[in-house]
């Protein structure tokens, strides 16, 4: 199934400039899956690929896991990623989290 593309930075464009994207820590769930890292061989929009039927989402997967501080250069040979599974969650809580950061308005919902 194809997803349709969706901007993720639209709500950060001001006056046609980009700015400051915050932070959004994803809080680990059971349902996630893990995929360890080969250099050379790993790419996260294969990754995305392989999880999700998509390419589109690595960028899912790096803020799943800040300690390589939103780089897939510093994902180290070997490193254990945490996967947000299923996507629909995953994409579901990222953006009510920045929903929340952005607007400032909390929105109870069970994931």
């Amino acid at each position: 199934m194809a997803y349709q593309y969706y901007n993720r930075y639209s709500d950060f464009i001001i006056n046609g400039e980009q700015t400051v994207v915050p932070f959004v820590y994803i809080t680990p769930k059971v349902t996630d899956k893990n995929y360890i890292y080969k250099i050379a061989q790993s790419r996260l929009d294969k990754v995305s690929q392989e999880f999700y039927n998509s390419p589109y989402f690595g960028w899912l997967i790096l803020q799943a896991n800040p300690q390589f501080g939103g780089l897939e250069n510093n994902i180290y040979d070997g490193a254990v990623l945490i996967i947000p599974f299923p996507l629909q969650g995953g994409i579901r809580k990222s953006f009510l989290l920045l929903w929340q950061v952005i607007y400032r308005q909390t929105i109870v919902v069970t994931f």
